[in-house]
């Protein structure tokens, strides 16, 4: 989290706008809603880790673990919403399911850095979100992709299509791992990274599809004139 609040105050050039940001609430823009979440978010489970790990201060680390969790939906979201909200085809064409995506993909990741950390004792809540993340993500980007029409080519194709068929691969059998092996340690290990990696492929390949998708004039053109012979 303190990576993402770094890396979006070098977007915006100063530290001061990102604290000018946090003037306004605006629920219906999705970089202000951004701000707020990496605002509150981050100090909160910074301060759950701190109690759980130092055992001191259990009713504080009770409330945070409680903000925390009930922000991180919408943490892992909101950069969905952030991306589909733009004129970039590849991105703006799966509004509707770029945020569900990147539910689906955060959730793999949490259960993979599980399965890293965690004793296996511990893990089967961890190894059944794995399987639902990855059935969920199966469907999703198959939605997306029946949505496109043209533009999909962008999620098929050149390094985005690389990166999210490895996504697949790696995400499938990552689940499949963690359900079935998932009580060795060996194994527990393995499906984890798969699981994190398969998330990192998930993001990087849906950032490379929008890069370009806007690259290319034809999956603005097209889709526009497709829209008005459709409406004509």
């Amino acid at each position: 989290m303190s990576l993402s609040a770094a890396a979006l105050i070098h977007d915006l050039g100063r530290p001061g706008r990102f604290a000018n940001m946090l003037r306004v609430f605006k629920p219906t823009s999705p970089m202000s809603m951004g701000s707020w979440l990496l605002s509150a978010y981050g100090p909160a489970a910074g301060a759950a880790a701190a109690c759980a790990v130092t055992g001191r201060l259990p009713r504080a680390g009770t409330t945070a673990t409680c903000a925390a969790g009930l922000l991180g939906p919408a943490v892992a979201t909101y950069t969905g919403v952030l991306a589909s909200d733009t004129a970039v085809p590849a991105w703006h064409g799966a509004h509707r399911e770029l945020p569900y995506l990147f539910a689906a993909s955060a959730t793999a990741a949490a259960s993979g850095m599980a399965l890293v950390l965690a004793p296996t004792r511990e893990t089967p809540p961890a190894r059944y979100a794995a399987a639902l993340a990855a059935l969920a993500e199966a469907a999703v980007t198959e939605a997306v992709e029946r949505r496109l029409g043209l533009v999909a080519e962008t999620w098929r194709e050149g390094r985005a299509g690389t990166l999210l068929k490895t996504s697949r691969a790696l995400t499938a059998a990552g689940a499949a791992a963690a359900a079935l092996l998932g009580d060795r340690r060996g194994a527990a290990l393995a499906s984890g990274l798969a699981l994190l990696a398969g998330s990192a492929c998930t993001r990087f390949g849906v950032f490379a599809a929008g890069v370009a998708s806007a690259k290319d004039p034809k999956y603005t053109v097209v889709p526009q004139r497709e829209g008005r012979t459709a409406t004509s």
